[in-house]
């Protein structure tokens, strides 16, 4: 059975406890290891692992043994309660492994959970899945997580007090932010108010968000943002020599763009002070319609620095960004 949207949102969440198994998969094994940890989580409780009912293995194991699946399946531990029989980064090699354990899943076995990447509609372990009464299959694309995801997030953590402004302030922050770096960030707000009854506000989140990017980078940034080519050259070769990599330059121009288009379409953003007020120039200068087409550009040479060209991968990316600063101006 596929999920998508909400339900798939709800799923992870709240998992049937009943169900043979669920598929996880997408281009992101960060944002895809975020779902499972949750999923794992609902079915075997926090300490199913240290309980030995959480059995793990990898799909290179699997494929020098394929029994091990099933055999997980059928194992009764000492402590009772649900169990869970995870396979991480799965593909088709193992397929046949997988599917025979789906075709011998019997009530009271435990759970198969499977994590992927980015699996093509025509995979035999996705249509397995889909077509499956009685699993789930799921995929998580590379979105930041949702107002409401972000709420449901703090809640299950006992953060219940959380005005609207600050679920802004996060939901703006998630887009900036790695997915792992904004779980972290949500983990020390919990901590941050334990047993304080004041509800949560955007010093809060300044406190325990993770610190600006490097100087450097932000220089750069803002170089392309506000139309100075002369100095992106220049500001590039600083950061090359401090070892930054073309791909996180790009990733990193990405996310700054990505911020400004939010703010150009809400009037609003998570920074606060100087800087805050800095992207909001910059996004009411560029505008939607302009910012959209920047991140396209962004898009585009992210593709090619991950494609087999042989062209000089920081040469793309300061044309890139040279290109973005002349369309600044425009």
């Amino acid at each position: 059975m596929k999920l998508t949207g909400a339900a798939a949102t709800a799923y992870f969440r709240k998992p049937d406890p009943d169900a043979i198994g669920l598929l996880i998969y997408g281009p992101d094994p960060m944002r895809v290891a975020l779902k499972r940890q949750d999923v794992i989580k609902a079915l075997v409780g926090p300490k199913g692992d240290e309980e030995m009912r959480l059995t793990r293995m990898a799909a290179a194991d699997l494929r020098k043994d394929p029994a091990q699946l099933i055999d997980a399946l059928k194992a009764q531990g000492f402590f009772p309660g649900p169990r869970v029989a995870f396979v991480e980064d799965a593909n088709d090699q193992i397929a046949p492994a997988i599917l025979a354990a789906l075709e011998d899943w019997q009530a009271g076995d435990a759970q198969i959970i499977v994590t992927a990447g980015n699996l093509k509609p025509t995979s035999k372990i996705r249509k397995a899945f889909e077509m499956h009464q009685k699993a789930q299959s799921a995929a998580v694309y590379d979105n930041p997580p949702t107002r409401d995801e972000i709420s449901n997030a703090l809640k299950d953590s006992g953060l219940n007090t959380v005005p609207s402004d600050a679920l802004e302030t996060l939901t703006g922050l998630a887009m900036d932010l790695e997915p792992g770096d904004f779980r972290q960030t949500l983990e020390k707000l919990v901590l941050y108010k334990l047993n304080d009854p004041v509800p949560l506000s955007a010093h809060d989140i300044d406190a325990c968000a993770p610190a600006t990017s490097d100087a450097d980078l932000d220089d750069v940034l803002n170089a392309v943002s506000e139309a100075q080519s002369a100095k992106i050259g220049p500001l590039i070769q600083r950061l090359s020599a401090q070892g930054v990599q073309p791909v996180g330059l790009c990733i990193g121009a990405t996310r700054h763009f990505r911020t400004l288009h939010t703010t150009a379409l809400t009037g609003s953003t998570y920074l606060k002070g100087p800087r805050g007020d800095r992207i909001r120039r910059q996004a009411q200068a560029w505008g939607a319609r302009r910012i959209e087409q920047a991140l396209t550009l962004l898009l585009d040479t992210d593709m090619q620095l991950r494609s087999s060209s042989n062209a000089p991968q920081m040469a793309l990316v300061e044309r890139a960004l040279i290109r973005l600063a002349m369309l600044g101006r425009n």
